[in-house]
């Protein structure tokens, strides 16, 4: 682990509110030893409601990733709660996976394989990167630009997908305020931007979830399938939200294994 976070952008953020770290997005590595390393890299977002971030769906996801040979990066986003709204969660979670990609070209690892995965609100933004992800801009003067916001898989845990009737009312609130236009709200229902071009998928949700209804991962799902997009999707029974990699007094379903399981087919793990 390199647990000096990096800044995402050396002279500030977009719109950024202030300089106080709230402000200020930054990137946490959580590497691999060098004897176990597969050459993918993934981008970890943690949920939270666009509200805080649940270490346990951070720093926890990326140090069982790098045991599992992936490079993993844990991003700070900024949030609602700080006073910010869309489009500076994706700009974050955008130059994020360029910074990635980049680093991944620089070090040799494979550049084709940088994932994302993201749990609840941090699912939901990271499906918004999968469905409005762009080639980089081949012209611009920071190398970082140039580099590809495209995922080339997504890991989506108990994810919020839509801003419809089935989201989760404070992660759209903290997103988008209180009364947002029509057309936003359906350019961040990301089932509704799913194309052919959205990455592979891995997805999964309890049935009795009380806080982000099942039928987002339903919903998801549904899409890439009309996209003919290759996913896997996972629904166990019973389990509260948040849930994670679980711990003893709080398991989770074998969800990790199941993935693991689909990463190897993918590649990302030997």
């Amino acid at each position: 682990m390199d647990d000096t976070p990096l800044r995402l952008w050396a002279a500030g953020a977009p719109g950024a509110l202030g300089t106080k770290p709230e402000d200020i997005p930054t990137l946490t590595a959580f590497l691999p030893e060098e004897n176990r390393a597969t050459g993918a890299s993934m981008l970890v977002l943690p949920g939270g409601g666009y509200a805080h971030l649940a270490p346990h769906e951070g720093e926890t996801y990326a140090r069982w990733l790098a045991e599992q040979g992936i490079a993993s990066y844990v991003l700070k986003y900024r949030l609602g709660s700080d006073g910010y709204r869309h489009p500076s969660m994706l700009l974050d979670a955008a130059r994020a996976l360029r910074i990635v990609r980049h680093i991944a070209r620089d070090q040799r690892r494979d550049v084709k394989r940088v994932g994302i995965i993201g749990s609840s609100a941090g699912g939901h933004l990271a499906a918004t990167l999968l469905t409005h992800f762009d080639d980089g801009d081949a012209a611009a003067t920071d190398p970082v630009d140039s580099e590809s916001s495209r995922p080339d898989l997504g890991i989506l845990c108990y994810p919020v997908i839509s801003m419809g009737p089935v989201t989760h009312s404070g992660s759209k609130q903290n997103l988008l305020g209180d009364a947002p236009a029509p057309d936003l709200v359906e350019n961040l229902s990301n089932e509704k931007q799913v194309t052919p071009k959205t990455p592979p998928c891995f997805l999964w949700h309890t049935a009795d979830d009380g806080v982000v209804p099942v039928e987002n991962s339903f919903l998801f799902a549904q899409a890439l399938r009309n996209a003919g997009v290759p996913f896997s999707l996972h629904i166990f029974e019973h389990g509260p939200h948040g849930l994670g990699l679980g711990r003893p007094d709080r398991p989770a379903p074998p969800w990790a294994e199941v993935c693991l399981y689909w990463l190897r087919g993918h590649k990302f793990v030997g």
